[in-house]
């Protein structure tokens, strides 16, 4: 069929606009190309390194914990006492450019190392994330986490991470994918939101499971199912999930499912998606993230980024404008349950179990 007509392009054909097709192909690919050396270029011209070795000594079962911050102090004493406590010996800090004192507190603690990239998290997100695997964590084991975020898992007190790694190791899996659960109080999110972390660990013990979404892992109707396809699954009940109690309140369509434990070999790329590091084979059950996004007074830190125009998320923006309209907000219902254990987890089918682990942590508890 022919097109005609001022200014239509008449006389040319269908096929002739498809024989152009491979020259537009070779430009959007040239550009997307240069586009990215420009955007890594500009990514080192800012990156500093600010402590620390420049090269990690670990050992094969050693875990490198890398976290993004900024403005974290709030978080430190139990971030670490956390983390150390499950056998976290090396903690590589990228910062985001923090004005209050946490660079001078992380100096302070042993093992740690510091880079910073002040570039806006949302343009840069996946460079920033990405480095600090790359630079100290080559071939080793990397346990991804943000400041407010404990990670946990069955047996974690008898196992420890090294206890972790090697049942990973001996199923030849290379990442661990964790489910979030929201932690919240019984008092509005107003009335607590200048409370003292080691507070908020005591008093944010409920959690909402009533408004979960869960989609299978390779479902393609999931906005990053391309960076998904990449990896594979030892376990087909292992879910991608979304909303829970951030859906309910506030209208936040949230991923709860990250990859925060992967080995970094050579076909792997870490930190690809705030969610997601690619070509990992995923191993037969889930941990848990325990997240304490409503600490710290969200409203004012989230208002603050979308300033910043530094969320990467959409839906974080969202959360942001209803927080700031809404103060008064309360998460807690009576859909809400108390923090117990990580087996009752199980049984809720928010995570997902392996009798193989659970094996693994009951030999070693004796």
């Amino acid at each position: 069929m022919l097109r005609s007509g001022p200014g239509s392009g008449a006389g040319v054909s269908r096929g002739d606009e498809n024989a152009s097709n491979p020259f537009r192909s070779v430009l959007k690919g040239l550009r997307h190309r240069l586009r990215t050396a420009w955007r890594r270029r500009r990514f080192a011209a800012r990156l500093r390194h600010l402590h620390g070795p420049r090269r990690l000594e670990s050992g094969p079962e050693e875990v490198i914990l890398i976290a993004l911050v900024r403005d974290g102090s709030y978080y430190l004493d139990a971030f670490f006492d956390h983390y150390r406590a499950m056998g976290i010996r090396h903690f590589v800090f990228i910062d985001n450019g923090s004005t209050d004192d946490t660079i001078a507190r992380i100096k302070a603690e042993p093992g740690t190392v510091i880079d910073q990239c002040d570039l806006p998290l949302a343009r840069y997100e996946d460079l920033i994330r990405g480095w600090p695997a790359m630079t100290y964590g080559r071939d080793r084991w990397c346990l991804y986490v943000d400041m407010d975020e404990m990670f946990d898992f069955e047996g974690r007190e008898v196992l420890g991470i090294e206890g972790l790694v090697r049942y990973l190791d001996a199923g030849g899996y290379t990442a661990l994918v964790a489910q979030m659960l929201e932690m919240f109080p019984k008092a509005p999110l107003s009335a607590v939101a200048r409370l003292p972390y080691d507070a908020v660990l005591r008093e944010f013990v409920y959690f909402d499971l009533s408004h979960v979404d869960r989609r299978a892992y390779h479902d393609p109707d999931i906005d990053f199912s391309g960076l998904l396809a990449q990896n594979t699954l030892s376990n087909p009940e292992v879910e991608v999930a979304f909303g829970g109690v951030r859906a309910k309140v506030f209208g936040e369509a949230c991923c709860l499912t990250k990859h925060p434990l992967i080995f970094n070999g050579p076909d792997v790329v870490p930190g690809l998606h705030p969610h997601v590091s690619t070509g990992v084979h995923c191993a037969d059950f889930t941990a848990l993230i325990r997240h304490y996004k409503f600490a710290n007074d969200p409203a004012g830190r989230d208002a603050a980024s979308v300033a910043r125009e530094d969320l990467a998320h959409g839906e974080d923006t969202l959360g942001a404008r209803r927080l700031s309209a809404g103060p008064g907000a309360r998460l807690f219902s009576l859909d809400a349950r108390r923090w117990n254990r990580i087996e009752l987890l199980y049984r809720a089918g928010f995570l997902t179990g392996s009798a193989g682990f659970s094996d693994h942590a009951k030999r070693r508890a004796g």
